[in-house]
């Protein structure tokens, strides 16, 4: 058993929910087994986008952000479905209990996606042995399928569990990467995204094997140090922890500030403002989390204290929208006499990884009516004049 676990490096699961929110549905009611089936925010109605579908649809040629229109004429069969945000998040938390079982080592990724360091797990049997032994449980138990990539590190772990679905097991080693991975566009490794992707190749670096073997300097002039990072990965070389205090939900994250001198005109108290929303916004981006409700504190000369919060309608991070929101709350309820403390406070701040807002899948269906005529005129166009009348372009 030995053998299968390496004296001085890490044995890690991306563990990846098949269809997660399709499946939770079938699994909710059996009577969705073996049909084609839907998560759209406008069934009544048949309109919309489509935010998740089970593989009987996928494999038909439907993909999440499909106009649900045009979904249903490639399937018209389906059952469509409103998205049920509680049970999702429920079935996420009970599967994740579940894996912590096996190793105390766990990060959430998404709220259907987990890293798994079972480098002490050898009394379990090997890698393989316990990555199907999930599998068996995770179907046996929530009846959800997963597919698991078996890796060192956990960017190939993740390339790995994206290799086959559903229900697929695949192992990925550092050996592994130039023949398996090399050969397959920059767009497909995890980190990098359309726009990215798109800089890349302007700059003849079409592939992994591109990037893989692309000038350091050239990557970093192109990508900046996250440039050297993703070069790395798809070298097979990512020393990233599997890191449970990733998974925490922060009660708070806030900064605040006496002056050496009261203030009170406005100008200057936007300065402090904007300086507390900065220090805010990039203890928030180390920590990954994100809030809603944001609170400010004022404390006057004669040292009396108040605190004022709003909740917004979406979760933020930036210091832009810190900062709005702080100036609002201020202005409100200033009383126009002079300041000696200020203090901005996210409040019930959370992981973003674990936020189901983090995937826009929900938020796509707040645009849904409004986009739902550009995909139906983009269709006819298509449809009369050819694919190539419309093209994605690319703004940086």
């Amino acid at each position: 058993m030995e053998g299968f676990y390496p004296k001085n490096g890490r044995v890690i699961l991306h563990i990846d929910a098949n269809a997660f929110f399709a499946s939770v549905e079938m699994a909710e009611n059996p009577a969705l087994k073996n049909k084609p089936v839907i998560i759209a925010g406008n069934p009544e109605e048949r309109k919309g986008i489509v935010v998740a579908a089970n593989y009987l649809c996928k494999d038909k040629g439907i993909y999440t952000t499909m106009a649900l229109g045009e979904a249903l004429k490639l399937v018209p069969e389906a059952v469509v479905i409103k998205p049920n945000h509680a049970i999702y998040k429920e079935y996420s938390k009970r599967i994740f209990a579940y894996l912590a079982e096996v190793s105390p080592l766990i990060e959430y990724a998404s709220i259907d996606e987990a890293y798994l360091d079972i480098t002490e797990c050898a009394h379990l049997g090997s890698p393989i042995d316990i990555a199907m032994k999930i599998q068996q449980e995770t179907v046996k138990r929530f009846d959800i399928p997963i597919s698991i990539g078996i890796a060192p590190n956990k960017f190939l772990a993740k390339m790995a569990s994206d290799m086959q679905k559903p229900l697929g097991l695949t192992v990925l080693r550092k050996r592994d990467v130039e023949r398996v991975l090399w050969n397959k566009p920059v767009l497909d490794a995890h980190g990098i995204g359309e726009k990215t992707a798109a800089k890349l190749q302007a700059h003849g670096i079409l592939t992994m094997g591109d990037l893989a073997k692309a000038d350091v300097k050239k990557v970093q002039s192109i990508m900046g140090v996250r440039g050297v990072r993703m070069r790395d990965r798809v070298n097979g070389i990512d020393d990233r922890p599997v890191d449970p205090e990733a998974n925490t939900s922060y009660k708070s994250i806030g900064n605040s500030a006496t002056f050496p001198k009261n203030i009170i005109e406005p100008a200057s108290i936007r300065v402090k403002l904007r300086m507390l929303s900065r220090a805010v916004s990039e203890r928030m981006k180390q920590k990954k989390a994100v809030s809603r409700t944001i609170q400010v504190m004022i404390r006057y000369d004669d040292f009396k204290t108040i605190t004022r919060s709003q909740t917004l309608q979406r979760d933020i991070q930036e210091e832009a929208d810190l900062f709005a929101a702080a100036e609002t709350l201020f202005f409100k309820h200033w009383n126009g006499e002079p300041v000696r403390l200020l203090g901005i406070t996210a409040q019930n701040a959370v992981d973003k990884r674990m936020q189901t807002t983090q995937m826009d899948l929900f938020s796509f269906q707040e645009e849904a009516d409004k986009l739902e005529p550009l995909f139906t005129t983009v269709e006819a166009l298509k449809r009369k004049f050819g694919d190539s009348i419309i093209k994605k372009g690319w703004m940086e």
